[in-house]
């Protein structure tokens, strides 16, 4: 039996993955969420651990990290799902808890801090995964206005901390190479029928189905064993944004997480 945290499982597509592992009654799932009703649904639908975090607050992602290591020896699958949308005509700049913005927080930051926290449970399993929700829209960061103060747009905040994750998730990977964990980012499907793209403003295009089978396939699928460091676009391997692949690009990024992380 594998060990699996899924972030924002109470809803949309990290609802329906809990639901999809859960009826093979394989797997111990750990389910964090926000809204701590949805997630005690969730919960009891699927057998799985309630986890309530506010990944708004990078102490709260401590918190959890701390609160699932506490509590078990070791971590199979890491899915880092949760995140905030956009509405595709929202230019209302929002901040985190901790005075960031909003999506570079929970869709950049947050993931990549809990993940670096579970990183000694994920080296005691035996060939752990880690796997990164990411999207197929990407855009660079602004090193020059990495906290988008200026001419904000919902999509492109969305789209930058989504490349980001993508380039963490890379660099995870050649962090990890050796121990026989993996890092993979998946763009689930497009504008699936969940409350996030009910409020981007965008018609409805593939089918939820569509994007849990994606992640699946990164969780358990033995096909994809052993395979790490890729992007993929829903169930096939793909190109992301040129930036993941510069170099120079990824160590800007690097430092810039560092120093956004530093204290915590």
């Amino acid at each position: 039996m594998s060990t699996i945290l899924i972030t924002g499982a109470s809803d949309g597509l990290g609802r329906a993955l809990a639901e999809d592992l859960a009826a093979g009654g394989r797997h111990q799932l750990l389910l964090h969420g926000r809204d701590a009703d949805r997630l005690a649904q969730v919960a009891r639908a699927t057998g799985g651990v309630p986890l309530r975090a506010d990944l708004s607050s990078l102490g709260e992602v401590k918190r959890l990290a701390a609160q699932v290591t506490r509590a078990y020896d070791r971590l199979d699958v890491l899915v880092n799902n949760a995140g905030v949308g956009f509405h595709v005509d929202g230019t209302a700049r929002q901040l985190s808890r901790d005075g960031y913005e909003l999506r570079l927080a929970v869709n950049y930051l947050a993931p990549v801090l809990l993940t670096r926290e579970l990183l000694p449970l994920l080296h005691r399993a035996p060939a752990a995964r880690v796997v990164n929700v990411a999207s197929v829209g990407q855009q660079p960061i602004d090193f020059d206005d990495p906290q988008f103060e200026h001419d904000f747009r919902e999509p492109v905040a969305y789209s930058r901390a989504k490349l980001a994750l993508i380039c963490h998730t890379m660099d995870l990977a050649d962090e990890l190479a050796g121990t026989g964990a993996t890092a993979n980012s998946v763009h689930p499907a497009s504008y699936m029928p969940t409350s996030m793209s009910t409020r981007s403003g965008m018609d409805f295009v593939d089918t939820l189905e569509k994007g849990v089978s994606a992640v699946r396939r990164l969780v358990d699928g033995a096909e994809v064993a052993g395979v790490t460091g890729r992007y993929f676009d829903s169930g096939q391997e793909a190109r992301a944004a040129a930036e993941a692949y510069e170099p120079d690009y990824r160590q800007r990024l690097r430092a810039l997480t560092r120093d956004l992380l530093a204290g915590f």
